[in-house]
């Protein structure tokens, strides 16, 4: 039997639920970790003919003469069980990771009233807890995205003080309307209450979920013990989050994606600088049009908080109330309906509302929300070829530098719009052709 045979029996046994596999040479030494959703299928893809040929994994192959897995309770364990092992193990493999500021983290910050969460690649020297490197920034955007839902922690870079009551009347983002923040920012939460959920992303992050778990469960007999049936209530949320972390789908579907050709800092920045802001703009929601065969007319509306998109906030709409091609009366239709929505369910505005494009689609948006009787909050519209800017009140458009990071961020929002427009247009196009 050759070394390698042994090996590839064995991964045949192995499960098809998430984990960690360690290959290993002939004298046990790890020579590579590795995280898979499916490990009976990832760890069986080294056996192969093409792995073999791989310039990538040829090398690992020929060396491979044993294999072990350690089992994960979801995806998200299983890609923070990599890390750490990588880290303290440092396979030979592996070595792509030891260029340490190339490679992202999840940095917890320490020094402050209310710790955040971030990923970066550029870690700070004090004052912060690590986790990583990871191999994947997709999937560590995806992880703090889905880890959010649970512990709620901020993912802002807000500087707040729990003893400047100013804090008070500030306006939280849309994050805590969906439960995904406690809104310090707000002083909704008390810096121990909220020190207390960072120690428990800290025990789930740090490997010991069970006894994470073990805590929670006690605390909440406890609350219940108390007549605390709110408090109980929540803890009991958290807990079912938590038990079916392995339910929530792939770690793609939570994630954030990286801006790869703007710096979403410099982006917001600009647009403070242009648009006189008196801070940068946290949420911008950028709306497009798209047609159906000609007829059937839908919408979509994104969601970029701090720069990035957030695809929690991804909206469609099927325009109901328009007959034919009018984009005009289309975005009449669709901004009224957003703005009304958030009206009257006490919601705050989007700090700039882009409409794709030129001065005729602009004043349709502001028409409909003087037709419903608020008041606009900074709403710019871009159009195609030229790239021209139309402010309301403003006679001629504004051309920006074609590098400006400002309008690159903005480009990228309406772009996105339009990619989701056009994904729910063939969504419902492809459901047409079935029915006939």
């Amino acid at each position: 039997m050759s070394k390698d045979s042994a090996a590839r029996d064995k991964v045949r046994q192995f499960p098809t639920t998430p984990g960690v596999y360690l290959m290993k040479d002939g004298r046990g030494r790890v020579l590579y970790v590795g995280k898979a959703v499916n490990l009976r299928s990832r760890a069986g893809s080294y056996f192969t003919k093409a792995a073999a040929c791989d310039r990538r994994t040829a090398d690992l192959v020929r060396e491979i003469c044993d294999v072990d897995f350690i089992p994960a309770d979801s995806e998200v364990d299983a890609l923070l069980m990599e890390a750490r092992l990588v880290k303290d193990i440092q396979p030979p493999f592996n070595q792509e990771l030891k260029d340490d500021k190339t490679f992202p983290y999840l940095e917890l910050t320490l020094r402050e009233d209310f710790p955040r969460v971030e990923f970066t690649r550029k870690p700070q020297s004090r004052g912060t807890k690590l986790y990583g490197p990871f191999t994947s920034a997709k999937k560590l955007r995806g992880a703090i995205a889905a880890l959010q839902k649970i512990f709620r922690f901020r993912t802002c870079s807000l500087d707040i003080d729990e003893s400047d009551e100013r804090w008070r009347w500030f306006r939280p983002c849309l994050l805590a309307s969906i439960n995904q923040c406690t809104a310090p920012c707000n002083l909704r939460i008390s810096k121990d209450e909220y020190r207390r959920d960072i120690e428990r992303l800290k025990l789930f992050l740090d490997g010991k979920k069970d006894r994470l778990l073990e805590e929670l469960r006690s605390e909440m007999r406890d609350a219940s013990r108390d007549l605390k049936f709110e408090k109980a209530g929540r803890i009991r949320d958290q807990l079912k989050l938590l038990e079916n972390l392995s339910l929530r789908g792939n770690l793609d579907e939570h994630v954030q994606p990286e801006v790869f050709f703007v710096d979403p800092r410099k982006g917001l920045a600009g647009l403070q600088k242009i648009f006189k802001l008196a801070n940068p703009p946290r949420r911008i929601e950028g709306v497009d049009i798209a047609h159906l065969g000609g007829t059937d007319t839908v919408a979509s509306l994104v969601q970029f908080i701090d720069g990035l998109p957030f695809k929690h906030g991804y909206k469609r709409f099927r325009i109901r109330g328009v007959e034919g091609v009018d984009d005009f009366a289309s975005i009449r239709e669709v901004v009224g309906r957003r703005m009304s929505r958030l009206a009257r369910e006490g919601e705050s505005f989007p700090d700039i509302l882009l409409i794709d494009g030129g001065i005729g689609q602009l004043n349709a948006a502001l028409e409909a929300m003087q037709a419903i009787g608020v008041a606009p909050p900074l709403t710019i519209s871009l159009a195609k070829q030229e790239e021209e800017i139309y402010v309301p009140g403003e006679p001629e458009p504004r051309r920006l530098s074609r590098h400006s990071y400002a309008l690159r961020l903005l480009q990228y929002i309406r772009d996105e719009a339009h990619r989701f427009a056009q994904h729910y247009h063939h969504l419902l196009r492809r459901k047409a052709t079935l029915e006939d």
